[in-house]
């Protein structure tokens, strides 16, 4: 007879789920924001001080704000939610800034991308969901 382990799921829920395939898909959607943002701006006639903001929001505020056990050093602790909300930010930018300023088949491409980082986060943003700024 196997006992039964009452705290295997609590267990299991504090181990941060192995997303190298889901990191390498949003790191590669965020240097698309970081590019695209800036670009879709310019071109729609905005100013290169706007262009340059919008960069310095798409990575300060995810370099600075960041969920304990989601990164090795965290700056300022916000709760999960918080950092899925700052991925969904850069997703959005990627897509939205790609339409604006990529042709056509570019812009799919971005899209692509972002549905499919939408899909692999999946586990991530489950565990994240239930972790507070405290790291718990």
């Amino acid at each position: 007879m196997t006992p039964v382990n009452d705290e295997a799921p609590a267990a299991t829920a504090a181990i941060r789920p192995d997303d190298r395939a889901a990191s390498a898909l949003r790191f590669t959607t965020e240097l698309i924001a970081w590019v695209a943002t800036p670009w879709a701006l310019i071109g729609a006639g905005f100013s290169w001080v706007l262009a340059v903001a919008s960069v310095l929001v798409l990575i300060g505020l995810p370099t600075f704000l960041s969920t304990p056990g989601d990164k090795n050093q965290v700056i300022v602790a916000v709760p999960g939610w918080a950092t899925i909300l700052l991925v969904l930010l850069q997703l959005v930018a990627a897509v939205l800034a790609s339409w604006l300023a990529w042709p056509v088949w570019a812009a799919v491409a971005v899209s692509a991308l972002a549905a499919v980082t939408v899909f692999t986060e999946r586990k991530r943003w489950g565990w994240l969901r239930v972790r507070d700024a405290s790291g718990r």
